[in-house]
C-alpha cells in the first residue's frame, strides 16, 4: 500500500509544479529520445541489411577484385586498383579444376543502362549483368515467369534476357513480357524470364536489373571489366574446406607467388554483416555520448527539483514523522517520487524515439522494428538516474528533525 501511496504523492507533486516538472522531464526525454531514435533506425537498417546480405546464402561466398566495403588509406586503394581484373576465363578454369563447390556462378556487369521497348524506355539506371547458366542456382535467384538460362543459351550466344520486376513495371504494364524484344544500347534481346520481386533496401531497388548470357554480354559490351564469382558449397559446414580449395586453385590460375597475399577478395555474408556493424558502432557511440550528457543534466535537474520539494514540504514531513512515519518511509517516498519523475520523462523519450526511428526506417524503405532490448535498457537507465539523483534529497528529508520541521514556516 505504501508503494501506491508514494506513487500517488509523486504524481501530485509533479502536478503541483507543472512547469518545473516539465522542464525536468524534458531533459530525461531528450536523453532517451536521442539514443532510442538512433538505435531504432540502426536496428531497422541492420535487419534489412542482414536480410539482403543473407541473400548471398549461408553456404556461399563471393570472389571479387574489390573489398565489399572499402575503407583505408589512399595507398591501400592504389594497391586495389593495380590488381589485375578477374576474368571470365579464370572463372571457367576455376570451375573445371575444383571439386568441392556445388556450383560456381560467373558474372560481369555494367550499370547506367537504358532499356527500351517500342516507345517506352526506363530511366538510365538499369544494371545489366552477363551471367553463366549456374549463376541463378549459386545466387538463389528465383524466376517467377518463363525460365532462366541453360548451358546451350550461353554456349550458343543466344540474345536472351531475364528481367527484374522494375523493368516489367516500367515497360510491360498490361503486356506479357515473355517473348518480347527489348533494346539495350540498341542491341536486341528476347525476354525469356522474369525474376521474383525482392523490394528495395535503403531506398535502392533490388529489382532494377537485367541478366543476359555472359557470352552475349562480352560480345555486346566487351570484357574489360572485372568479373566476380559466387561459389555455392554443399552446406555451411563445408565452407571453410571449399574456400581453401578455391583460394588455392585461383592463386594457381592467377600465378600468385607463394607467400604473397591474395590479389582478390573473398566475401561472405558474415563478413559483410560484421563490417556493417563496425560502421554503425560509431553512430551508436555518438548517440550514447549525447544521451549521457542529456541524462546527466536531467539527473541534476531531478536532484534540484527534489531538494526544492523537500524544502517546500518540510512541515508535511514533520507532521508525518510526528504521527509515526519512520525514516525508511520518508526515504522510500522521495526516492519513488524521483524515480517516477525519471520514468515519466523516460517513457516520453522512448515512445518518441521509437516513432522517430521508424519514420527514418520507412523513409529509407526498410522494415519497421521495435527495439525491445534498447527499450529495456532505456527503462533501466531512467531508473538508475532517478535513484542516483534522488537518494540525496530523500536522505535529507528522512533525516529532518520532526520538531524543527513542525516549526518550519
Amino acid at each position: 500500500m505504501l508503494l501506491f501511496e508514494s506513487i500517488k504523492l509523486a504524481f501530485n507533486s509533479i502536478r503541483a509544479s507543472k512547469l518545473r516538472s516539465i522542464l525536468t522531464l524534458l531533459g530525461i526525454a531528450v536523453g532517451l529520445f536521442s539514443i532510442i531514435i538512433v538505435m531504432t533506425a540502426i536496428s531497422a537498417i541492420q535487419n534489412s541489411i542482414e536480410t539482403t546480405f543473407n541473400s548471398i546464402g549461408t553456404n556461399n561466398f563471393i570472389i571479387q577484385k574489390w573489398p565489399a566495403i572499402q575503407m583505408g588509406n589512399p595507398h591501400r586503394r592504389r594497391e586495389l586498383r593495380n590488381r589485375e581484373n578477374l576474368t571470365v576465363k579464370q572463372g571457367e578454369k576455376l570451375r573445371e579444376i575444383t571439386k568441392l563447390p556445388v556450383a560456381i556462378g560467373i558474372s560481369i556487369g555494367r550499370g547506367g543502362r537504358t532499356i527500351k521497348f517500342r516507345n517506352e524506355k526506363t530511366n538510365p539506371n538499369v544494371s545489366v549483368a552477363g551471367v553463366t547458366y549456374d549463376y541463378f542456382m549459386a545466387r538463389d535467384l528465383k524466376v517467377v515467369e518463363g525460365r532462366n538460362f541453360t548451358r546451350s543459351d550461353d554456349e550458343g550466344n543466344k540474345p536472351y534476357a531475364v528481367i527484374g520486376a522494375d523493368i516489367v513495371n516500367a515497360l510491360f504494364k498490361n503486356i506479357d513480357p515473355i517473348g518480347q524484344i527489348i533494346k539495350v544500347d540498341n542491341f536486341n534481346l528476347e525476354i525469356i524470364g522474369v525474376f521474383e520481386k525482392k523490394g528495395s533496401i535503403l531506398g535502392q531497388s533490388q529489382d532494377n536489373f537485367v541478366c543476359i548470357p555472359i557470352s552475349v554480354f562480352e560480345k555486346y559490351f566487351g570484357s574489360e571489366r572485372s568479373a566476380s564469382f559466387i561459389v555455392m558449397c554443399k552446406n555451411k559446414e563445408s565452407i571453410s574446406e571449399t574456400m581453401d580449395e578455391v583460394i588455392g586453385a585461383l592463386r594457381k590460375i592467377r600465378k600468385v607467388p607463394a607467400g604473397q597475399d591474395n590479389d582478390f577478395e573473398i566475401v561472405t555474408n558474415e563478413q559483410l554483416i560484421e563490417q556493417f556493424n563496425d560502421l554503425t558502432k560509431y553512430f551508436k557511440l555518438g548517440a550514447a555520448v549525447v544521451a549521457f550528457i542529456a541524462l546527466l543534466a536531467a539527473g541534476v535537474g531531478i536532484m534540484n527539483i527534489m531538494l526544492v520539494s523537500v524544502t517546500e514540504r518540510t512541515k508535511e514531513i514533520g507532521i508525518r514523522k510526528a504521527i509515526g512515519a519512520r525514516k525508511q518511509n520518508i526515504l522510500t517516498q522521495f526516492v519513488i517520487e524521483a524515480v517516477s519523475l525519471s520514468w515519466f520523462g523516460g517513457m516520453i523519450g522512448i515512445i518518441l524515439g521509437v516513432i522517430g526511428g521508424n519514420v527514418v526506417a520507412v523513409a529509407l524503405g526498410v522494415s519497421v522494428v521495435v527495439p525491445i532490448d534498447w527499450i529495456v535498457i532505456g527503462l533501466l537507465v531512467t531508473t538508475f538516474v532517478g535513484v542516483a539523483f534522488g537518494v540525496y534529497p530523500a536522505m535529507k528529508a528522512a533525516n529532518l528533525d520532526p520538531i524543527e520541521a513542525l516549526r518550519y514556516e
